[in-house]
């Protein structure tokens, strides 16, 4: 389903501006939905001036939707919605004085103008279900009180409000997780019962209503080292600014988020939304746990191969036979290409390496090894972007052989050009490996190589992928070829 940004920017001449406010708008509108009991549908002004176009759709999580198929992108011509029409035209809130029938669904639609720097942008369609109509609770008229005024925000340019154009941390309240009402004083008039549950689990005992909420809040952490309300937050707390934080009170961990009601700049309190997140807050900790453990894994696992590669190094200056010197030396290079992608994983939160800087310090430590007798340049192009770890590692051992093999064979000794270029796609990764040396030998074939390097180079293949080699019209040139899934 496309957003709301796809939608204005293929079929109206909002400005971006727009598009950002509807964005933001969308985003928060689970409030009115969910206060309203109703669906939602953004209707925005077609280029040709004919119509609107479905932009957004939400449904209530608190009542039956009125929609069963949904209706972005559908067309809708003027005259055919009549309450849409005019909240455009005039900037007001239309609502009908009889209720519809869809079908056997009796039905109540308003129309909400959304309004941004004095100019009606979009309209939004409540339409609410009333196939389970009665009489409302004391709950229920609460917040329909507060889904009318939160319109008339709309209405006027007023919501979404400024601290809500920042995404909110996981865990954010909705409605039915626990509501509070505040009057302008910041006294809080209605509580519903998950809300009550959840300041009990910071260690409430009483009731919230008749209370102001900041000196309640305050109460409940009485002890230093607890989280401080501030002059700021207990500002929050009464309702005078838009915010959402968490209280830690030690037993509990709770998201607040508050949203001034202020139509007409008249404050008329604040409806605040409260969640208790203290197991999700707790799993958030095991999951940077076990990121922190599997990291230091990672690190150690690039300590020890670093040993070992070390070892290989000292063993090789005992050996006096040069094959077996020379064979040690690659061992010490190969193993050294394996911790480059440990040593990046230790240093990343999840289990994907950027591939241009494995691909950065395997051609640097290369060329310390292999260029000390004559001069070699080894260029970098390209971008292959994070790559998961299982497709890191073939890649930096093939890469580690062709560079070696490109500036011992293909360069024999001598100065050159060593090029490595990247290009990512939708489903795989290529790095090619072109050297400007001697070329291939007559009747090459990589399969009936008998090369330890080559048959190393040929790990990508466990993973899907493919190696292959080709003469250019001055030396060598070999293509890696792996896919990403």
């Amino acid at each position: 389903m496309p957003s709301v940004a796809d939608v204005v920017r293929a079929a109206t001449s909002l400005t971006a501006a727009d598009q950002d406010w509807l964005t933001a708008l969308v985003g928060q509108w689970h409030l009115l939905s969910d206060l309203s009991f109703a669906d939602l549908i953004l209707w925005l002004p077609r280029a040709d001036g004919a119509g609107f176009v479905a932009g957004a759709q939400i449904r209530p999580t608190t009542a039956p939707t009125s929609y069963a198929e949904d209706m972005v992108g559908r067309q809708l011509e003027l005259g055919h919605r009549p309450l849409v029409d005019a909240a455009f035209e005039s900037g007001r809130i239309r609502r009908d004085s009889d209720p519809e029938w869809w079908d056997t669904i009796p039905v109540r639609v308003e129309a909400i103008p959304v309004v941004r720097g004095g100019r009606v942008v979009a309209v939004i369609a409540r339409t609410t279900n009333l196939v389970a109509a009665r009489t409302p609770s004391r709950l229920e008229l609460v917040y329909l009180d507060a889904a009318g005024l939160l319109a008339r925000m709309i209405a006027e340019g007023r919501f979404p409000q400024s601290a809500d154009l920042s995404p909110a941390r996981r865990g954010a309240p909705r409605v039915g997780d626990g509501l509070v009402r505040l009057d302008a004083s910041g006294t809080v008039t209605f509580a519903s019962p998950n809300a009550m549950s959840a300041y009990r689990r910071l260690g409430l005992v009483g009731d919230l209503v008749g209370t102001s909420l900041a000196a309640t809040t305050r109460a409940l952490h009485p002890e230093p080292g607890l989280v401080a309300l501030d002059e700021g937050l207990e500002a929050v707390l009464a309702g005078g600014r838009p915010r959402q934080v968490e209280l830690d009170s030690g037993l509990a961990v709770l998201a607040v988020r508050v949203i001034p009601l202020d139509p007409g700049s008249t404050s008329e309190g604040a409806i605040v939304l409260v969640r208790d997140v203290t197991e999700l807050r707790r799993r958030d900790q095991e999951l940077l746990s076990k990121d922190a453990t599997i990291r230091e894994i990672h690190h150690r696992v690039k300590n020890n191969l670093q040993t070992v590669a070390s070892l290989l190094r000292l063993q090789s200056r005992r050996v006096q036979d040069p094959a077996a010197r020379a064979a040690l030396t690659e061992s010490v290079r190969r193993v050294g290409s394996i911790a480059v992608v440990h040593e990046m994983l230790a240093e990343t939160s999840d289990e994907d390496v950027d591939l241009d800087d494995v691909l950065a310090r395997l051609t640097s430590m290369v060329s310390d090894v292999a260029t000390s007798d004559h001069l070699v340049e080894i260029r970098r192009s390209g971008r292959a972007g994070r790559v998961s770890a299982a497709v890191a590692t073939p890649v930096a051992m093939a890469v580690t052989e062709l560079l070696q093999n490109a500036i011992q064979h293909g360069l024999q000794g001598r100065s050159g050009v060593v090029s490595v270029s990247s290009v990512r796609g939708d489903d795989a990764v290529t790095v090619t490996v072109d050297d400007d040396g001697r070329g291939l030998p007559a009747g090459f074939d990589v399969d009936a190589s008998d090369s330890l390097g080559l048959r190393i180079v040929t790990v990508v293949q466990d993973r899907g992928g493919a190696v292959t080699l080709s003469a250019r019209a001055s030396g060598t040139r070999a293509h890696v070829w792996v896919p990403l899934r």
